[in-house]
């Protein structure tokens, strides 16, 4: 069950007094970068998952048709990412404080149980038609990956987890590139001749995304797991003695060369974040490494931190923050008002049309009501963290 925590907030939360050299965190403590990376991500999967007009948004906030990328597209494997690199540091000081890997193991498994029961529940939410229930989604991936993820760190060393990520990410491309699929044949990838896209229509034919495909479906997930196992690749880079200069300095580089893996394997398995490539994870793997290199510089290093506060609030209840958008965003868009005509809108149509679409064009307006909604989350959240109350799976 998901618990509620009334403890005191992070150490971090009282911003410290100016000083000359701000103190360099050791690896074991609780990084305000690693809160505050979670943060950004969190709110802006908020942002691009609630347009008020999504046909009319702007490019940035709507993810790619098919092939290539777009910022949109970086909010979800980061989310993975963080996974990864927030399981490391927290399993790594349980294991050093005592606590034995069996433990930690049954631990992974019942949240990552609870994390995909979430996910059924929001994607079944109000009216859980069991019927059309859809299956996959972005909870039920982080539970599987999570599941996956923890499961191979507990059981294996570095070079075990390298040999696991890089594993994952050719398996796919070779099953993507070899394994015909009936009526296409071999190394397609358009939304319904690819490989992925036969296996979940198979399985789970009426529970998917689209008619017979899914951005979060079962073959997909393996390079998924691979993007969990960059951000342990990370936690590792964070927790290895050296300066945090040194930190910094390896946190980016590393993510540049990824990202340039990443663009030259391209050519070959297109970034797509619909069939989630080996391309794709790589080149997100990358970005990631470069948005947490610079909030660690940035925050725990150089301790500029005032700007950094809604992002903190946001990160230390990411989860909580997903599902009761989520959840209020699908009852806005589920249920009924009339509007000045009398004819029945969703409240959303309703409020959208009432109050945003008269200030501004179709694209501003959208944008508009985005930020407009992120900043409700911010005041709920940040009632929450005020009273700190935080929120655990």
């Amino acid at each position: 069950m998901a618990t509620v925590e009334t403890r005191p907030a992070p150490a971090h939360a009282v911003e410290p007094s100016p000083a000359p050299t701000p103190p360099r965190p050791r690896p074991s403590e609780r990084l305000l970068s690693l809160d505050v990376f979670r943060g950004v991500t969190i709110a802006g999967m908020t942002l691009v998952n609630n347009p008020g007009d999504g046909a009319s948004a702007y490019w940035p906030l709507r993810h790619a048709a098919w092939n290539g990328w777009t910022p949109t597209d970086l909010v979800f494997p980061f989310f993975l990412f963080i996974a990864g690199l927030s399981m490391t540091l927290s399993f790594a000081r349980r294991l050093a404080a005592g606590a034995s890997r069996a433990d930690l193991m049954w631990q992974v498994v019942r949240r990552s149980a609870i994390i995909f029961a979430v996910g059924l529940f929001l994607n079944g939410f109000p009216f859980f038609a069991l019927a059309k229930l859809r299956i996959p989604g972005v909870l039920q991936r982080i539970a599987v990956c999570y599941l996956i993820a923890g499961l191979i760190y507990l059981g294996t060393r570095l070079r075990g987890q390298i040999v696991a990520a890089v594993g994952l990410l050719a398996a796919y491309w070779v099953l993507m590139f070899t394994v015909p699929v009936p009526g296409y044949g071999r190394g397609i990838l358009t939304p319904e001749g690819n490989l992925a896209a036969y296996i979940d229509d198979g399985l789970m034919h009426g529970h998917l995304y689209r008619a017979t495909w899914d951005p979060e479906g079962i073959l997909s997930t393996l390079p998924a797991i691979a993007t969990v196992l960059f951000g342990v690749f990370a936690g590792h880079w964070l927790r290895a003695p050296g300066s945090a200069r040194m930190r910094v300095a390896g946190l980016i580089t590393g993510g540049a060369v990824l990202v340039a893996a990443g663009k030259v394997m391209d050519l070959w398995f297109p970034i797509n974040k619909n069939l989630w490539t080996s391309s794709y994870t790589v080149f997100t793997a990358g970005l990631a490494l470069v948005g947490l290199g610079l909030c660690y510089w940035m925050l725990d290093v150089a301790g500029w931190r005032r700007w950094a506060k809604p992002f903190e609030v946001f990160g230390v209840n990411a989860i909580a923050l997903y599902v009761l958008s989520g959840l209020l965003s699908k009852t806005i868009g589920t249920f009924k008002v009339a509007d000045a005509t009398g004819a029945p809108v969703a409240i959303k149509t309703w409020l959208y049309q009432s109050l945003f679409a008269p200030l501004a064009s179709p694209a501003n307006a959208s944008l508009l009501w985005a930020l407009a909604y992120v900043a409700l989350w911010l005041g709920v959240m940040w009632i929450f963290y005020a009273r700190k109350i935080f929120i655990r799976i």
